[in-house]
């Protein structure tokens, strides 16, 4: 843990019904999900590092029998993009609030699974800026590159997830952890033998953090690695870890006002491919868009830069026995393009 303990709040009304049992204490609320099954919901304030500034983080986490925290089959983290402010359109601010999006993703997702939605730490007036999982964006947040030295994202979003569990923990409980690391709680239940896997959605702006974790895992079999430790845990502890736990990438009708929506390295996706060659991993990548971005006159290489990653990509699935599966999405086709429908995509989109 760094300086600086992070903050929990309760969470939106919208965001979960409450079940019977009142909530622990202010800081934190129970309600139930999708199935009946009980959960913990809640929005996280958590720095990165010591002093840094801090991750807003919304929750939707699945209860054991005993109420703590119970170790789930998959943990899904959905990245977010610019804020909009003032758009007088009710859906809009709706689908602009994490602590929703949170509850609806969570009601997306099949068994026992567990949804995290992130807000950038930093921004540039409206716009969303990584700087801290993506190093190389300029200062209103668009990428120069994406490289994956040190493995930001990763470690970052290990962090971010270590952070938000130790505070979720102590906020339940009422006492104070003394490692961050050691979150596996012996009372929890343990509804998966296997490590929790990790689904990596990217919305709008929030795609530069997909890509950086691409981009990273696309590089990780060149990299010595220590053994996967998330066995029997809720989160995945180190940025090999989260890399390792990766099942799907998510993008969600990303597009930036640069090159960079997409990625469209050969070079990495030639290391995608090698990784999954190489390993008994499944992978899949779901492309999710509307005609706000694919089909915008004025931004036409978010359209190009998808149609040639998917292209990389097909091609060199057909060398994985299966195991790389590819699916493009369309939502309001035919349809003008709009900021609403923009939005509206994260409520009608299939992530199954």
């Amino acid at each position: 843990m760094g300086k600086g303990g992070g903050q929990v709040h309760m969470g939106n009304k919208a965001f979960s019904s409450h079940s019977p049992s009142p909530p622990r204490n202010n800081s934190g609320g129970r309600g139930l999900g999708g199935g009946g099954m009980d959960r913990w919901t809640g929005v996280i304030h958590v720095p990165l590092s010591g002093g840094g500034p801090t991750f807003r983080v919304a929750a939707s986490l699945i209860f054991s029998p005993a109420k703590t925290l119970a170790v789930p089959r998959a943990n899904a983290i959905l990245f977010t993009g610019d804020r909009v402010r003032g758009s007088g359109e009710p859906a809009i601010e709706r689908l602009s609030d994490a602590a929703y999006l949170a509850g609806l993703l969570a009601r997306k997702l099949a068994g026992e699974a567990n949804a995290w939605v992130v807000d950038a730490a930093c921004f540039s007036r409206s716009l969303a800026v990584y700087r801290e999982l993506v190093p190389s964006v300029d200062a209103v947040g668009d990428p120069r590159r994406y490289d994956p030295t040190g493995f930001p994202a990763s470690a970052g979003v290990a962090n971010i997830l270590a952070h938000c569990v130790h505070e979720i923990q102590s906020t339940i409980t009422g006492t104070t952890m003394k490692d961050s690391a050691g979150i596996q709680d012996p009372n929890a239940s343990m509804l998966s033998s296997c490590p929790p896997r990790t689904i990596i959605l990217g919305f709008s702006k929030g795609g530069v953090v997909v890509n950086q974790l691409v981009t990273e895992l696309a590089c990780l079999e060149s990299e010595p690695t220590p053994a996967l430790s998330t066995h029997n845990l809720l989160v995945p502890v180190s940025a090999s870890d989260v890399l390792s736990s990766i099942s799907e990438f998510h993008y969600v009708d990303v597009g930036l006002n640069c090159a960079g929506a997409y990625i469209s390295d050969h070079a990495v996706i030639k290391g995608i491919i090698n990784y999954v060659l190489h390993t008994s991993k499944n992978l899949r990548f779901i492309l999710h868009g509307t005609p706000r971005q694919w089909s915008d006159p004025n931004r036409p290489w978010i359209g190009m830069e998808k149609d040639k990653m998917l292209n990389l990509l097909q091609d060199g699935a057909q060398k994985c026995e299966g195991r790389l599966v590819l699916s493009e999405k369309r939502y309001f086709d035919g349809k003008p393009g709009s900021l609403l429908m923009h939005f509206e995509i994260l409520q009608v989109m299939d992530i199954s």
